[in-house]
């Protein structure tokens, strides 16, 4: 069921504009960075690059947002990575915050979790905020940043139709409503989403699994007395499914996903009156409700073998794919644009070498076995495909009622964290051994609060010496960088998370938040051996 006409234009937010390459003489014009694909990552992709002073041009075959809800749960770190872009608080103040789910089988609740149970943070565990809305603010920064300078140029309905990938750059043919026209990359980034042209032009292909199960997405508009919470069924009570979820959205909308099995009549399945059936027997017949929008879905765990080919690097859901299961789709996607950009922008001003690109294929197909692994292992909870397996699950659902030891046992969907670089080739050794575990090397840096606001503020963008306990220069010069000093006192949350049993700390930050390096102490030497391998130049 397609949305309406009137949330269709509200998302059309770069229509097609003829462009001066169209226009130009003497050749194709070459670019620093074309990013193909304008849904969330590529247009997250362009806001990096922009905003750190490098000219980026996306494309993309239609005119802004596709329809309905899609990804709709936006975890801690995907805010804290749009925070430091510009665009955190508007997504926080449109989004549903919660940090509490709830877990049911048959009509008993097994258990509730909390994903934050502490404070000191600014951002929630997560929101849920339409993927249409979470585009839309990161589009509404850009135009910002356009207005300030930054070069980024957004086409519409400029399709790709071929690349031909040479040794220093690519060639891309594009379609517009004007005609064909060419352009040439020095670097072109795949964000073209799951189905990617990008990478079957390439002859490129997944390696993984494929899971036999389909799902009916049912988003509606009531009013009903549900907490702000995520419930989620195992075999419900209610027969609409063998599982079931519910999420609150903005503006009154509800998402509710329904397990349906393999063998399945699509058409049939996706007829008014069945989804109706199926909302009918959830709800009970005194809820009233509309259908905004409504879809079937499989999935699968899969992933590129090598995220970099040369000029051509991919990211987000053309790179690797999970279930919906644990909102890890679109999170890992914004850390793979958090993980690259930096990369990217050092390169291109010659302070790193390309070989650092390497570290993001590196890093980021790390995060995305990590995602896949913990996909799979939800997906085969949720879904059992043997009779054991199903005598087992629902074994540890009935123990998890009355003992908490049975609870981390049951698998619902693990919610989206961000990944730790452990053992990876830019991360320095770890020279603090009395420090908290949740800071060490390729960790990313949790908030606390400091002054008026909050940590987070003053790390990101640039590589930071961070002085906790421990007085660190306000700049020091360390291979081509100027690093930028921040000393902060050994107290509150921050004593908590960044010294642990230690008396003082030194962090390398990196322009990511992810943790470099650590010491007890200000080694000028160590720092600069630590920065050098940071760069990739180890």
């Amino acid at each position: 069921m397609p949305l309406d006409d009137r949330y269709q234009l509200a998302f059309k937010l770069y229509p097609y504009e003829r462009s001066a390459d169209q226009d130009a003489t003497g050749g194709p014009v070459r670019h620093p960075v074309v990013v193909m694909g304008g849904g969330p990552i590529g247009v997250a992709t362009a806001l990096d690059l922009g905003l750190q002073g490098i000219p980026v041009v996306l494309l993309d075959d239609h005119e802004g947002v596709g329809q309905g809800s899609r990804a709709i749960c936006f975890a801690k770190r995907t805010l804290e990575i749009a925070h430091r872009y510009g665009c955190g608080q508007p997504m926080i103040d449109k989004g549903v915050l919660w940090n509490v789910g709830k877990v049911f089988h048959d009509d008993r609740q097994i258990y509730e979790f909390n994903l934050l149970p502490e404070d000191g943070h600014r951002n929630p565990a997560f929101i849920n905020l339409q993927q249409p809305h979470f585009e839309r603010f990161l589009v509404e920064r850009v135009r910002e940043a356009q207005a300030q300078g930054a070069p980024i140029d957004l086409r519409g309905k400029n399709r790709v139709d071929t690349v031909d990938v040479k040794d220093d750059h690519v060639v891309i043919d594009i379609t517009t409503p004007d005609g064909p026209y060419q352009i040439e990359a020095d670097w072109l980034i795949g964000c073209d989403g799951a189905s990617s042209p990008l990478r079957k032009m390439m002859s490129l292909d997944f390696e993984g699994r494929v899971f036999e199960d389909n799902f009916l997405i049912a988003d509606i508009t009531m009013k009903a007395d549900f907490p702000t919470e995520r419930w989620f069924w195992f075999e419900p009570h209610f027969k609409s499914g063998d599982s079931a979820l519910l999420h609150k959205q903005p503006d009154g909308v509800w998402r509710i996903d329904f397990q349906l099995g393999w063998d399945i009549d699509r058409k049939e399945e996706l007829k008014e009156e069945n989804i109706r059936r199926r909302l009918d027997a959830m709800l009970g017949p005194d809820v009233d409700y509309d259908l905004v929008w409504t879809s079937i879905y499989t999935f699968q765990c899969r992933r590129m073998t090598q995220f970099r080919h040369g000029r051509v690097i991919f990211a987000g859901d053309a790179a690797h794919q999970v279930s919906p299961f644990g909102a890890r789709g679109a999170n890992s996607g914004i850390q793979d644009v958090d993980n690259l950009g930096w990369k990217l922008g050092l390169v291109l001003n010659g302070t790193a070498p390309e070989s650092l690109l390497d570290s993001y294929d590196v890093e980021r197909r790390h995060g995305a076995d990590e995602n896949i692994l913990n996909s799979s292992r939800s997906t085969d909870f949720i879904t059992p495909k043997s009779k054991i397996s199903h005598v087992f699950r629902n074994a540890v659902l009935d123990l998890a009622e009355h003992h908490a030891f049975a609870r981390p046992l049951v698998n619902s969907g693990r919610l989206s964290v961000p990944c730790v670089y452990d053992g990876l080739p830019l991360n320095s050794p770890d020279a603090l051994p009395d420090g908290p575990a949740r800071t060490r090397p390729g960790a990313p840096c949790p908030d606390a609060p400091l002054g008026d606001g909050f940590l987070l503020d003053h790390l990101g963008g640039d590589f930071v010496l961070l002085g906790v306990g421990v007085g660190v220069p306000d700049q020091i010069e360390a291979e081509g960088l100027a690093l930028r000093g921040l000393s902060v006192p050994a107290d509150g949350d921050i004593m908590d998370r960044y010294l642990g049993a230690a008396k003082g700390a030194v962090y390398l930050i990196r322009p990511d938040q992810h943790v470099a390096g650590r010491w007890p102490s200000f080694d000028e030497p160590a720092i600069a051996a630590a920065v050098s391998r940071a760069l990739g130049k180890d």
